[in-house]
């Protein structure tokens, strides 16, 4: 559907996007995620229109658009600020733009109606935006939005105006909306949790590039690099020196002293040096002595109660490194692990994944 190839997009001497490829399938729902100033809102003007690339090609639907006008082009946007007509009532916003299209009174009250039932919007249709709630107004741009039956939908970072728990009901009623429509989807959001809970595929941005293509999963269990592994979740990440092989396990140094052992296939043929990345919640934890090739003592310095979930901050007895863990909050058990506790920790090998140095 989308056919983004080699496309530079400067300003001035800043390059905001450097050389990007990015193929999307139809129907599919894929995410552009990074820090302020990545790129990727860039690159998503650059599908709508409003921008142009200096460099590269960009085709939707097979049809070349690098530089067509935006209402030229079969897609439509859905905006932070929602961009509604405060004059307009919900049914007028969302039938505007078929009446631009010049639409029959008949078809375009027909679509519109099916579109205010798609976002649960029955009873609302004589309100006007002022009258609305935030998640309300957004479901008014995104019934406007799609009623024209676009190829594809580009959302830039629609929810970041609702609260918490409105945020995170939005999430999962826009990818069903995407599903039960099959419409391809470009979504813009410097939110990981949002990226990883709605997306087929994610693109993280960084410095203008993508870092790594994916999914949710792939991107979270095996990043390509250190920036992905740091920006996607929660990771210690540790540098680690290569000390000898034996058969299928590489033995490495974590600064400081602990020793580890790593699947040898994931380490970078050659290399002396890496970081290790090791997600909080993948560090075993216990009061007791356990069994295992990773395992090594520790103090809990910091415990951190998070409801759910409690937060260690760990001294291991070997090294100079803090790990942060992550456990149920299980305070109701004799076995609860707190502040000053000499512990022992495991760690799986299968967990620990090793991403090259920064360059």
């Amino acid at each position: 559907m989308i056919e983004i190839d080699q496309v530079t997009k400067r300003f001035g001497t800043f390059t905001a996007v450097n050389a990007v490829d990015l193929h999307v399938q139809a129907g599919e729902f894929i995410t552009l995620l990074g820090p302020s100033g990545c790129g990727k809102t860039t690159l998503l003007r650059m599908l709508s229109g409003f921008e142009t690339p200096d460099e590269g090609s960009i085709r939707i639907g097979g049809e070349e658009v690098t530089h067509l006008a935006p209402y030229r082009r079969n897609v439509n946007q859905v905006f932070q600020s929602y961009a509604l007509f405060p004059h307009m009532t919900v049914r007028e916003n969302i039938a505007f733009g078929l009446r631009m299209q010049k639409v029959g009174k008949a078809e375009t009250a027909r679509r519109v109606d099916e579109v205010i039932a798609l976002v649960a919007l029955d009873g609302f249709e004589d309100r006007r935006p002022s009258q609305l709630s935030g998640g309300q107004r957004q479901r008014v741009a995104l019934a406007r939005a799609i009623v024209p039956r676009p190829s594809v939908l580009l959302l830039d970072e629609p929810l970041s105006a609702l609260d918490a728990k409105l945020r995170a009901q939005m999430q999962l009623e826009l990818k069903r909306l995407q599903k039960h429509l099959g419409m391809t989807f470009v979504f813009v959001t410097h939110d990981q949790e949002e990226a990883l809970t709605m997306s087929d595929r994610i693109a993280v941005f960084s410095r203008g590039r993508i870092e790594q293509l994916g999914t949710a999963t792939e991107i979270y269990h095996q990043p390509a690099t250190a920036f992905v592994a740091d920006f996607i979740g929660e990771t210690n990440l540790l540098p680690a020196d290569w000390v000898s092989r034996d058969g299928d396990t590489v033995n490495v140094r974590i600064e400081g002293g602990l020793e580890l052992k790593i699947a040898s296939a994931r380490w970078p043929a050659e290399a002396r040096h890496a970081l290790v990345s090791v997600r909080p919640e993948k560090i075993h934890v216990s009061k007791a002595p356990i069994d295992g090739e990773n395992v090594f003592a520790a103090t809990v310095d910091e415990e951190l109660f998070q409801g759910a979930l409690n937060r260690l901050l760990l001294k291991p007895a070997a090294g100079e490194v803090t790990l942060t863990a992550v456990v149920a909050n299980e305070s109701a058990l004799l076995e609860a692990v707190h502040a000053g506790d000499r512990v022992w920790c495991g760690l799986h090998i299968d967990d620990l994944v090793v991403v090259p140095l920064a360059e």
